[in-house]
């Protein structure tokens, strides 16, 4: 029984970031989420506006507009059209369903010109065409390319839909394509469906070879067994096993997502780590850095790792591409809570090439937090910000608008219960990277004469 919970508690942190990417390729295919709408395989889903609190997804962000498409090769390449921004900042992240990024077309990577990009299946051997600007390889026949192309809010949106208009993708081959992802056995009871579906994608999307390799230690899980499920009339010894790895496992994830507790931290210090999405150990195409650096050495390691940027930020880029740092303290260390009050204070803005951005999501969903004022995020684009006379910004967190002008022109709304603010730094300078600049921690506010 130890051994089988074990086992599979393993299973589920080596799996997760599998079957969570697949589980959201199949929302997007069938029901949308968001502002964005449902849209077929090889087909864009725009968002017609920033993401608001009804886009429940992990860790959204509010600064970009997304185009996302679900692309299926198993029928041969796709043909990706992306028009000139003139200059302007946008990226689009090939995933593949692994969750690992394994390309990136947009200013950093290639530019902001017009561009036109063939990407290939595993093991596609044909014949490029003429105009193609460059191949991209995917790892998987299921890819999700999550597009962000950046906003300076709605007065910007015009600009933007017109981009997202010239944003297209075209199948080359007229061959039958998925209409959906390979389909598990529904006679499976709902407390075996994670393993069902793991067994199920992992045949259907195998891994590099190394992973395969470690993978194989997951016989006695029946979630390597080929034809009729395994868990339709399971032997109980293996469910209670399955069940009690299960909760195991998620309890592993959500303990290594949150901060430290080992005293080593200090107070309110704000988790950054540039190195989250390094797990892609196998897998370096267009615009990716390959390269000891960005790579986690040890590849028992990355699996944890995959598992937790599934669970706190799944698409989420490279550090090269954007830095995301959250907080749920305060600078005394005490969780951050819509019954007080704060600031976040600048005296050295966060250096970056592109642009930053604070935003407000609840914990435990870290969904966007819905607010009267329609603002969700705060950063360098925000109209209006006041800043101080040696230019710095304080930013005023709490959950009712301050009735001083300046405070309100600062201000971030926070929820009634507790919450994680999320500071997004695009194209960060090397100061972000290598750990030199460091966040302000964000300070409780005292009423006046207490």
């Amino acid at each position: 029984m130890t051994e089988l919970s074990d086992l599979a508690a393993e299973a589920y942190v080596y799996g997760y970031p599998l079957v969570f990417d697949l589980s959201m390729v199949s929302t997007a295919l069938h029901k949308g989420f968001g502002s964005l709408p449902s849209a077929a395989f090889n087909e864009f889903a725009h968002s017609s506006r920033l993401a608001t609190p009804e886009a429940h997804f992990v860790s959204v962000n509010n600064d970009t507009v997304y185009s996302v498409a679900q692309l299926d090769l198993s029928g041969g390449p796709v043909l990706l059209h992306v028009p000139d921004t003139l200059g302007a900042y946008y990226v689009l992240q090939f995933i593949d369903a692994w969750s690992n990024n394994f390309a990136y077309v947009g200013r950093r990577a290639t530019g902001t010109g017009e561009g036109k990009w063939l990407i290939v299946p595993p093991g596609w051997a044909g014949e490029v065409p003429d105009e193609v600007t460059g191949v991209i390889d995917a790892p998987t026949s299921v890819v999700t390319i999550a597009g962000r192309q950046a906003c300076d809010g709605p007065a910007d949106l015009p600009r933007v839909h017109g981009l997202q208009q010239r944003l297209h993708l075209k199948v080359l081959e007229a061959v039958m394509h998925r209409t959906g992802l390979p389909a598990i056995d529904h006679e499976v009871p709902p407390t075996l469906q994670f393993f069902e579906k793991l067994r199920v994608w992992m045949a259907a999307f195998p891994p590099s070879a190394d992973d395969r390799a470690y993978q194989d230690r997951f016989q006695l899980l029946g979630v390597l067994e080929e034809g009729p499920s395994p868990y339709v009339r399971p032997d109980p010894a293996l469910v209670r096993g399955l069940a009690e790895g299960l909760k195991q496992g998620t309890e592993f994830v959500e303990r290594a997502s949150r901060p430290a507790e080992d005293g080593s931290r200090t107070p309110g210090a704000w988790e950054m780590n540039p190195h989250l999405f390094d797990y892609n150990l196998d897998w370096f195409g267009v615009g990716t850095i390959d390269s000891p650096e960005w790579r986690i050495a040890d590849r028992g390691a990355s699996y944890l790792t995959r598992a937790v940027a599934a669970r706190t930020g799944l698409w989420g880029n490279h550090g090269y591409e954007a830095v995301y740092a959250h907080t749920y303290e305060d600078a005394e260390g005490q969780w951050l809570n819509g019954s007080k009050s704060y600031t976040l204070r600048f005296d050295q803005l966060p250096p970056v090439r592109s642009f930053w951005s604070v935003t407000m999501y609840d914990t435990p969903h870290f969904y966007l937090v819905d607010n009267p004022a329609e603002r969700y995020s705060i950063g360098d684009r925000t109209p209006g910000l006041v800043y101080g006379d040696d230019g710095s910004l304080t930013v005023y967190i709490q959950r009712d608008r301050p009735t001083d002008p300046v405070e309100a022109a600062n201000w971030l709304p926070a929820p009634t219960g507790d919450f994680r603010p999320m500071l997004r730094l695009y194209t960060p300078e090397q100061s972000v990277l290598d750990g030199s600049y460091e966040i302000p921690r964000i300070e409780v506010r005292r009423p006046a004469g207490g």
